[in-house]
């Protein structure tokens, strides 16, 4: 199954100007479950999707609102020169494809 047909919201955005945090939301304890019992895959998708160092990628769960939560780098700077996405709320694109 897909993430986008588990999770009730996928999104991303600034954890401060230099990281990009994702978001990832479930409607259920049984569909968290599923979420959190491939946190370890996300979390290396996530690396090999965004081009990010192992160790730079960081994730954990939050059982009472039932969400995960990874955390990366930015290539740039949140607003600097070159910065195609100043809120970073256009990168979560690539985890909606994520296979469970």
């Amino acid at each position: 199954m897909r993430l986008d047909a588990l999770a009730t919201a996928i999104r991303s955005k600034n954890a401060g100007p230099l990281l990009l945090t994702f978001d990832i939301v479930f409607p259920s304890d049984a569909a968290f479950a599923s979420g959190v019992e491939a946190m370890e895959r996300l979390r290396e998708y996530v690396v090999r999707r965004y081009g990010r160092r192992d160790a730079d990628v960081r994730s954990f769960a939050h059982p009472p609102s039932r969400a995960i939560k990874i955390t990366i780098p930015r290539i740039k700077m949140s607003g600097s020169v070159g910065d195609t996405d100043v809120y970073g709320a256009q990168q979560h694109g690539p985890l909606l494809e994520f296979e469970l």
